[in-house]
């Protein structure tokens, strides 16, 4: 028995905005346009083509289209409801739910817009579902499905440097994910109530992006933050350092325009070194000059219960260097006490260099510390020989 035929008629179009026709830029901009419209009936003005599917959308965008019901018969449908939900991996979402039509009559119809901002990855399926009655007073059901994939369209990868209990910089690289170029306009870092925040990637409220205004596919950006915990007295650095640093807001448009929104989840801070042992570094210049020696200042804390002798020895890092004596004893150190140290450094290469390779040895249970990338200092050339 063959299917009988609905009065209606639906019909989903999402609605996007056109994009670049990629072949225009293939060759030279002043090539023969009358090539454009014969390879692409699609194309706008020889540039814009429209959409010819579906299509994907990227995360953190509005998903938009416009749902229609026609009535493509000769007869009136009565008691029309229309419906849209939107089903993800994990839920499904009502995006439309147009109220009883009492009557549609033939070549009319009913529609709406219907808008979702994406905020999970993976397959997607609209489900459209009409419900009406003939003109026979029957109740007739149908729907239909439009499935469509959440992209990533950006790679966000975060790096901590841990400078003291209090204080810490955020790195965040930010990459393109997508076919094309990106405009991105904010990248905000929200911190946690714990910490307050610095941005450093402005100069005199200037950003250091403001020359390259858009983001390439497959390019990265770095962004750093310093962060600094509020109101966290010295004697409770060990235990009730919070770890909840904060979230990245990022702000892009893509294409012709259209925006995009992500938001991270809560960066953790890293957990610092929980032995008995901590090295803090407590005077350290803010800038050296290559191959010339400087000296810092280690604050050496005995967290234990009981005194401990020390040994204090080096591991030689590529760009900075230890001078001194490795495996030299310290004072015995009470319990619960500190000392400072001063350590001497060589840098042979320039930039951000971390210092690292300092290790500090119990002696009486002969069990090692490791401390590396305790503080960073910015290494430039000797002017003298510029």
């Amino acid at each position: 028995m063959a299917e009988e035929s609905h009065l209606l008629a639906l019909r989903v179009m999402r609605l996007t905005k056109p994009t670049i026709w990629p072949s225009t830029f293939d060759g030279a901009i002043g090539a023969d346009e009358s090539t454009g419209k014969g390879e692409c009936p699609a194309v706008l003005d020889n540039l814009l083509v429209l959409p010819s599917s579906f299509g994907n959308i990227f995360l953190g965008e509005t998903f938009v289209s416009y749902v229609t019901v026609h009535n493509d018969s000769n007869e009136n449908a009565t008691e029309v409801t229309v419906k849209a939900d939107l089903q993800t991996g994990s839920q499904r979402i009502n995006l439309v739910q147009i109220p009883v039509k009492e009557n549609l009559p033939p070549a009319t119809s009913i529609d709406d817009v219907m808008r979702h901002e994406v905020k999970e990855l993976g397959t997607h399926i609209l489900v459209c579902s009409v419900n009406y009655k003939n003109a026979e007073g029957r109740q007739r059901f149908f729907r239909k499905f439009f499935k469509f994939q959440v992209l990533k369209p950006l790679d966000v990868k975060t790096k901590f440097y841990n400078i003291g209990p209090t204080e810490l910089y955020l790195e965040a690289q930010i990459q393109n994910m997508t076919n094309t170029a990106m405009c991105v306009e904010k990248v905000v870092l929200d911190p946690s109530a714990s910490y307050d925040c610095v941005s450093l990637n402005e100069v005199n409220g200037v950003s250091t992006f403001e020359s390259q205004h858009y983001l390439k596919p497959q390019d990265t950006r770095q962004y750093l933050y310093r962060m600094q915990v509020k109101n966290l007295e010295p004697e409770n650095w060990g235990e009730n350092i919070p770890s909840a640093i904060g979230k990245l807001d990022i702000v892009w448009k893509t294409g012709l325009g259209e925006r995009g929104r992500l938001q991270t989840s809560q960066l953790q801070r890293p957990a610092m070194n929980n032995s008995d042992i901590r090295v803090d570094v407590v005077k350290i210049p803010g800038e050296v000059v290559a191959m010339r020696p400087f000296e810092i200042v280690c604050r050496v804390t005995n967290r234990s219960e009981r005194p401990k002798h020390l040994k204090v020895s080096f591991e030689n890092h590529n760009s900075l260097l230890w001078e001194g004596l490795s495996g030299r004893q310290l004072d015995k150190l009470d319990a619960k006490s500190s000392t400072d140290v001063t350590l001497n450094l060589l840098p042979i290469s320039t930039g951000l260099l971390g210092v690292a390779g300092l290790r500090i040895t119990d002696v009486e249970i002969d069990r090692t510390h490791q401390f590396d990338y305790i503080h960073y200092v910015l290494v430039v050339e000797d002017s003298d020989d510029m």
